[in-house]
């Protein structure tokens, strides 16, 4: 990424919504990159940040063991706006008071604004905002004035204008405070002076540019799942470097129904480049024959997805660069501690030791997905492949639970297809965050005709999300379901029942395994 000259800092201190408020300030043209506050201070000094934001935090700021910071960040001159615990660890660092809360306050709660000339203020009423707090500023610091306040909380909101310290122990970057994307902009824009430079077409054209210059007249070759993240980067580098690039896409047979053709023939007539493609299903499907645990089956198609697609790698290596589709969130080191490990994950590719590459090319590895896929609307590629649903690393291995099978594959890809099709011609496609079928080990009695039945059951699941960390499933109407229910029962061999997953998340996960 070339030299950006105005950028914000997220310092996150265990905050939930770290990535969120990043990608808040960016939604205004202006660059923001997330670290940890184990970030050493000399480090954030040669940044020269135009601001600095800390996150909230599940902690205490008078617990010792929580998140704290050098109190040099605050006397450096960049303004600095804390949120949530933020907002205390500032109190915390200057001199005020925090103490648990006789009240604490949680949800969507009525502020008024104290100071109307404060410029993180400016034009905006009382209003709704989020709070979520148990800790509150008994005392602000000495030289801070209080700029709002709530019924149970004093100081939602603090700040010393001429140091340029901020504070508010609300949630700005939640879609549930009322003002809050106007408070960030009163922030980045009249406090920290920022212009707005960071726009997507200017990403392209820097990029292609130092894409170009990086590779020279090197080969690249580049891992294609035909999912958003890859697929962009692909026609990135095919900007860039045309037939330079190959693209090495392994279809393991546990794709969505024709997907692989699809991919395949919007790659090789949109893009100047090298495609080749692997079919390997039959291999798949044998390896995985007898297993039925969701981490083994994880594990088998991971492990030989990457058996396959090295093996194709080493035969088009001839020096050069490997390519991937890492994009921001797989690369920032959290500020929390370990989480429980709910699934396996694969975000970024580990090359074997014997394959030997110049260096690794992440052309997308500073953008967010609602970034990836506007610089994909803008070099061309599909809305159908721009816009893709989230879909598992594992592809419908995880949907079908139990023992996967030629048979099932079939039965679940054909009953998926008529689900996605109903939806689409619903009109109701963009009110819903992901929908799919799922194949459970289930059969079911029924009667079709005269004749009794024992086939299998197909689940369906839609839901509506703002970020995937808690979903809630999708109100589909009621005649939709009965024609989906109605097409995939008389279309799909060998299904005689259809239900519908209300269950949201959590305490359910979006996906069934």
């Amino acid at each position: 990424m070339s030299k950006l000259t105005e950028k914000i800092l997220v310092l996150d201190f265990g905050g939930q919504y770290n990535q969120l408020i990043a990608r808040r300030v960016r939604d205004n043209n202006v660059f923001a990159e997330i670290k940890p506050y184990t970030t050493p201070i000399e480090e954030i000094k040669k940044e020269n940040y135009k601001g600095i934001i800390f996150t909230g935090g599940p902690n205490s700021v008078y617990d010792m063991s929580s998140p704290h910071y050098d109190k040099e960040i605050l006397e450096l001159g960049v303004p600095v706006l804390g949120i949530c615990y933020g907002c205390q660890l500032i109190c915390y660092m200057k001199g005020g008071r925090v103490e648990t809360a006789v009240t604490s306050e949680y949800g969507k709660i009525d502020v008024k604004v104290d100071k109307k000339d404060s410029l993180l203020f400016k034009n905006i009423p009382d209003s709704v905002v989020w709070m979520s707090h148990t800790d509150y500023i008994s005392e602000p610091p000495a030289g801070f004035e209080i700029t709002s306040h709530s019924a149970d909380c004093p100081c939602a909101s603090m700040e010393n204008a001429d140091d340029k310290l901020y504070a508010v122990q609300f949630h700005p970057e939640v879609t549930h405070t009322e003002y809050g994307n106007e408070l960030l902009k009163n922030f980045i824009f009249n406090i920290c002076g920022c212009t707005g430079e960071w726009k997507m077409e200017g990403f392209i054209e820097k990029t292609v540019e130092a894409l170009r210059a990086q590779i020279g007249d090197k080969k690249v070759v580049l891992g294609l799942s035909g999912g958003v993240d890859s697929s962009v980067a692909a026609a990135l580098l095919s900007k860039a470097v045309g037939s330079q690039l190959t693209c090495v896409f392994v279809d393991q047979g546990l794709m969505r129904k024709d997907e692989g053709d699809f991919v395949e023939n919007t790659f090789t007539r949109l893009f100047d480049m090298k495609f080749v493609r692997v079919n390997c299903g039959d291999e798949f499907i044998s390896r995985l024959k007898g297993f039925t645990e969701p981490e083994d089956k994880r594990k088998i198609i991971g492990t030989e997805f990457y058996k396959v697609f090295w093996n194709k790698v080493r035969e088009e290596a001839d020096g050069g660069f490997f390519a991937q589709g890492t994009i921001y969130p797989d690369c920032i080191e959290s500020g929390k501690g370990d989480a429980d490990k709910i699934k396996t994950h694969h975000n970024k590719v580990k090359m074997p030791e014997d394959i030997k590459f110049d260096g690794i090319i992440e052309p997308l590895s500073n953008l967010f997905k609602d970034e990836v896929r506007r610089v994909g609307e803008l070099l061309g590629i599909p809305k159908e492949l721009v816009w893709r649903q989230p879909f598992p690393g594992p592809g419908l291995g995880v949907r079908i639970i139990g023992e996967i099978t030629k048979e099932k594959i079939r039965v679940l890809q054909e009953a998926d297809a008529v689900f996605r099709d109903e939806i689409k011609k619903s009109g109701i496609e963009n009110e819903l965050s992901q929908y799919f079928a799922v194949l459970p080990d289930i059969r079911t009695v029924g009667v079709m005709g005269d004749h009794r039945t024992y086939d299998h059951l197909i689940a369906i699941r839609a839901v509506t999300t703002d970020d995937f960390m808690t979903a809630d499933f999708a109100r589909i109407p009621y005649d939709v379901l009965a024609r989906v229910s109605s097409r995939i029962i008389n279309e799909v061999d060998n299904v005689n029942r259809v239900v519908y997953d209300i269950t949201s998340k959590p305490p359910g996960t979006v996906e069934w395994e």
